[in-house]
Order: C-alpha cells, then structure tokens, then sequence
C-alpha cells in the first residue's frame, strides 16, 4: 500500500498512461482487477488529439519490449471524466469491504489558460465529496511522438506556466493529488533543473510543515527517436501481410521505446530521483515528501521488485498490459 497525497494505492500496482487505457471498457477492467491499486487513463487533452493512421505499436520478438508512435488520446477529456464518474459511482454503490480504488487523470496541454479549463473539469468531478479522495491528476510532459512539440520536461522552464497552474489550484484545495509524468533523462543536470523549478512550489503547511504542490512524479515515459524494423518485431494476423512491405516497423520509422529495453535507464532515474529527493541538503524541505511512481521495462515480478529498490513506492506498467491484457497484474503480483 501507498498513500500518495490524499489518494491510497493498494495494492501498490498500477497501469501507467498508455493506448490501452483508452476506453470505457479499457478502464473498467483495469479498476475491477484486484492485482491493481489505481487506474490511470491515457493521455488526454481539452478536445482530442488528432490521432492518424501512423499512430501505433509493435513489440519486439526478442524481448518484451515495444515501440509506439501514438500521441495522446483521439479522445476529449471530458469522455474520461464521464467514465471515471460512472465507474466510480458503480464502485461506491456497491462498496462492500474493500476501499473503491482511485483513478489518476493524465492530462496535457499547450497553455496555462487551456490546461485551467481542464483542472476546472477535473475539480467539478472531485467537487462530489465522494470522489475527492478518489482522482488525481498527472500532467504528462513526456510524449515524444508530437511532431508540432518537444516533451516540455526536457526543458522545464517551459512548463513552469502550467505548473503554476496546477499548483495554483492545489493552493486553493490541498485535498488535490498532483504528479508529472517525465521523460527519460540521461544526465544530472536534467534532474537538478526539474528538482530546482519543483522546488519553488514548496509551500509551509501549519498542520505538517514544508510541503510541495506535487505529490509524485512518474519516472520515465518512453525513450523518443528509437526504431525498430520489421524483422525485429513480433507479427500480428492484421500485420504480417503488410510488415513484408514496410521499410520499418511503425510507418513514422521512430517512435516511443518501452518495455525491457529501457528498463535500466528507468530504474536510474528512479534511483537518482529518490536519492536527490531524500539528499541532506533537502532535510526540512517539501520536495521530501514527493513520491515516484517507477515505470519502464516491468514486465516480470523481478522487475517490479528493483524498482521497489530503486526507490519507487508504487510500480506502473504499460508494455506488458498490452502483450498480456489485465493479466499482466496477476502475473506480476505472483
């Protein structure tokens, strides 16, 4: 079990933002799973993400491992808040002994302005008593499939308009979970800057002293700018006719790197994050109390068990949720 913010995670298993998190029924299954302890959905934005026919994924035949060239969601976020509400209600009435797991809304958005509009919507849903220990948000910064837009958390000041956003609203409503979801970062000076823009949101509580508008970061997406071919990849009944002709194995040629492959550099910044957050220099300090959800390459109870390791207090997965389907909980749980 993890306490993360006000929401509870138990047990401490969860799917991270990713294509098969897509839909209603998607999410259903994901929340009715005992091996999960909170569902996250994909990716979404004000109004939709244009998703064309590049966007897909592959995984690789010798390793559990995958490549996607999916943006974010086709669809608005006000559908996931539709179906967060309705499974959510469900759960509650019929909640007999087991606490109704929470859902983490990942959300984007180029703008302070837009990206209000969308914590205002957020906020309508928590704004039923019931569900406000129940939804977080993570803001991810990290897709690097977004041709018109760099993943802003390789840049952080560009994000710091939309981080004070969010931390506007946690300001207003300390009840309200917030995470980033980040890239891959592949040197210090990355985690120092996102450490040091995090650390201006540091704010003191009267109750429990220095604390931080953001409960979690989320530690890595996929490793942009990878790329397979297609005798690398497992062929699919819909595929294997078409893969014969296609020069690579997603048409966009690069894509996301997930899965086995980028397990250790996921593992490193679990690590690197964990051991700056708890570093002396930040005795006192609110960026002590930020967890990290580790993520990248868990596809085995091994796996799992070094991000725990490395310092992750809740594990997310995506890769092999879609080569197995829910299954790849109870697989990890055994």
């Amino acid at each position: 079990m993890a306490q993360i913010g006000s929401i509870t995670i138990s047990p401490a298993l969860i799917n991270t933002a990713c294509a098969w998190a897509s839909n209603l029924d998607q999410l259903r299954d994901l929340h009715s799973s005992p091996f999960t302890g909170a569902v996250t959905t994909r990716t979404s934005t004000l109004k939709g993400y244009n998703e064309i026919s590049s966007c897909g994924v592959v995984f690789a035949n010798s390793s559990t491992s995958s490549l996607n060239s999916y943006g974010y969601s086709p669809l608005p976020l006000p559908s996931y808040i539709d179906w967060v509400r309705e499974i959510l209600s469900d759960a509650v009435a019929s909640f007999n002994v087991k606490p109704v797991k929470p859902f983490i809304l990942s959300i984007t958005a180029c703008s302070a302005e837009e990206l209000s509009s969308m914590i205002a919507l957020v906020q309508n849903l928590r704004s039923t008593p019931k569900f406000a220990p129940l939804v977080a948000i993570e803001l991810n910064t990290s897709c690097p499939n977004v041709s018109s837009a760099s993943p802003s958390g390789y840049i952080p000041p560009s994000i710091y308009p939309l981080l004070r956003a969010l931390s506007e609203t946690h300001m207003q409503d300390k009840s309200l979970t917030i995470g980033l979801k980040l890239p891959p970062y592949t040197y210090r000076g990355q985690f120092d800057a996102m450490l040091s823009m995090l650390k201006e949101f540091n704010y003191e509580d009267a109750d429990r002293g220095q604390r931080n508008s953001f409960a979690f970061l989320t530690c890595t997406n996929t490793l942009g700018n990878s790329l397979l071919f297609p005798e690398q990849v497992i062929e699919t009944l819909a595929t294997a006719n078409e893969s014969r002709d296609k020069e690579f194995a997603v048409p966009t040629a690069v894509g996301g790197l997930a899965g086995d492959a980028i397990h250790a550099l996921s593992l490193g910044n679990v690590y690197t994050f964990d051991r700056l957050l708890h570093a002396e220099n930040h005795s006192g300090d609110g960026l002590r109390g930020i967890s990290i959800i580790g993520v990248g390459g868990v596809t085995s109870p091994a796996a799992l068990m070094r991000m725990r390791k490395a310092g992750a207090s809740v594990v997310g997965v995506a890769t092999l949720l879609g080569k197995e389907g829910v299954k790849a909980f109870e697989l990890l749980s055994n």
